[in-house]
């Protein structure tokens, strides 16, 4: 088994950066296939991007491409979100989430508790 923890979100201004931290105990995320998801308010939980195989493969979202940035550091056994260019739309709960077979939204099976993103407009 895994546990994830994220940290990292906050209030920003449109416009603006933040970056999201998840980092894993009790296995090695190396193993894993990881994700962002979020899930803003009266909608369903969204995947926002994925990495798998040291970071050789990635995935986004449309409404990401090109401002967001997954990422993993091994040594500190943690992935990142990086979120550039903020928009009000991008206000939601993000998760962290592992799979260990497989990287579809539904072989995500481990999650983190979730943390807050506002984006003001």
């Amino acid at each position: 088994q895994v546990q994830l923890v994220e940290s990292g979100g906050g209030l920003v201004q449109a416009g603006g950066s933040l970056r999201l931290s998840c980092t894993a105990s009790g296995r090695t995320l190396s193993a894993y296939a990881m994700a962002w998801f979020r899930q803003a308010p009266g909608k369903d939980r969204e995947l926002v991007a994925r990495i798998r195989f040291a970071g050789r493969d990635t995935y986004y979202s449309d409404s990401v491409k090109g401002r967001f940035t997954i990422s993993r550091e091994a040594v500190r056994n943690t992935i990142y979100l990086q979120m550039n260019n903020l928009k009000p739309e991008d206000t939601a709960v993000y998760f962290c989430a592992a799979a260990i077979a497989g990287w579809s939204q539904g072989n995500f099976d481990h999650w983190g508790q979730g943390v807050q993103v506002t984006v003001s407009s």
